[in-house]
């Protein structure tokens, strides 16, 4: 902002008041920035607008999140979610159209990847959802009831922001930490970095870069106890196995704004929830100082997984609190609008055409299985066997 005012042969403090009245204030109309001088005012109709992303569908779910498919241009179009709590309001946001890394158990991964997207695209996420939900009643009176120290007086909706919508932000690096900024900075929206969290499948070069450059809440999706079964579910793996990565999260915890890190670990039925990984887990982490946020699987057509039964995740739940861990179960919101974690498909102009592979590769499948002799107890009995095995049978 501030190279842009200078290009305008304007003086700094220009850069602060724009800064100021587009994102503190969410004002779109020129005109109505009272305190800039009429020729700025002049320069910067000429010259300059505040466009919002266009909205293609608003979506409310029965618990209160809510949900906007946001145009992107050239046939791509991104989702962000809105999960209102007593003591916090949640933006989810994304970092790029479609993803290219592919975990087994997201729906944004089939959909492939289109692009990177801009710092604009990001932070205009943000922008959009604060200064729409300041105009909602409900949004307003759930402030008001369960008022947070220190926010309550900001006029602000959004209290956290989480970097967990479509894509994986640390491959759109340069982009995602200008957004970051912005959202950080006093003079736009001022979230402490506590509050600010990016979720990443492992990118080890980035998670040290992050920790010099901009150090904010970190949840890194694991998903799995063992370099073989993350392998399945997290191809990042085979590039950054384990040992790669927790070292990488043992450098970026004296950078942490809290002293403590997240992982992430999707419940999956019968292929990474059993008690001995859960006791796996424990000793893969029990070294670092961290939470483990365990998360109900939330299905998808395509993905031929399930979740995992109440029972079992609260099983493998008391396995790690017996073990000394700090662990949580969160608790699926939005997805009767498909809004929950890993439900997020948008829609995006494949460039790297996975939705035409996978299509071939099941019609592959789909041949063999109808050739097989199998019985349906021999069928049936796939699923008792180890995950990998289950897993690359799975059609």
């Amino acid at each position: 902002m501030a190279a842009y005012v200078a290009g305008l042969n304007e003086k700094p403090f220009r850069a602060k008041q724009l800064m100021q009245w587009i994102h503190q204030r969410g004002v779109a109309d020129i005109n109505d920035m009272s305190d800039l001088a009429k020729s700025f005012r002049a320069t910067l109709l000429d010259k300059a607008e505040v466009l919002s992303l266009p909205v293609m569908k608003d979506e409310h779910a029965t618990d209160g999140t809510r949900k906007w498919l946001l145009d992107v241009g050239a046939g791509n179009a991104v989702e962000s979610v809105f999960i209102p709590e007593d003591d916090r309001g949640t933006l989810c946001i994304s970092s790029q159209a479609g993803c290219a890394v592919n975990c087994r158990f997201c729906s944004t991964g089939r959909q492939g990847f289109s692009r990177n997207l801009t710092s604009g695209e990001i932070i205009g996420q943000l922008w959009f959802a604060e200064h729409l939900l300041r105009s909602d009643p409900e949004a307003i009176r759930r402030i008001e009831k369960y008022p947070t120290p220190g926010w309550e007086h900001t006029g602000r909706v959004i209290s956290n922001v989480v970097m967990m919508g479509m894509g994986e932000p640390l491959l759109n690096y340069d982009n995602v930490v200008s957004a970051l900024r912005l959202m950080l900075d006093d003079r736009a929206y001022g979230l402490s970095r506590r509050r600010v969290t990016v979720s990443t499948s492992g990118v080890v070069p980035m998670i040290d870069r992050l920790a010099q450059d901009c150090p904010v809440a970190l949840a890194v999706s694991l998903h799995a106890p063992n370099d073989a079964l993350r392998d399945q579910l997290v191809p990042l793996n085979q590039k950054y196995p384990l040992h790669e990565l927790l070292a990488a999260c043992e450098r970026y915890l004296p950078f942490a704004p809290r002293d403590f890190l997240t992982f992430e670990y999707c419940m999956l039925d019968g292929v990474n929830d059993s008690d001995i990984q859960a006791k796996e887990l424990v000793r893969l982490l029990r070294n670092i100082k961290c939470k483990i946020n365990l998360i109900p699987f939330n299905p998808f057509p395509e993905s031929g997984l399930k979740r995992s039964s109440d029972q079992r995740i609260h099983a493998f739940f008391g396995i790690l609190l017996d073990a000394g861990m700090v662990a949580t179960v969160r608790k699926t919101r939005g997805d009767d609008i498909a809004a929950a974690c890993g439900q997020l498909a948008g829609d995006v102009v494949d460039r790297t055409k996975v939705r035409e592979r996978a299509l071939h590769k099941a019609e592959i499948e789909l041949t063999e299985l109808e050739s097989d002799e199998d019985t349906d107890e021999e069928l049936n009995a796939r699923s008792n066997e180890q995950p990998i095995e289950w897993l690359k049978k799975l059609n």
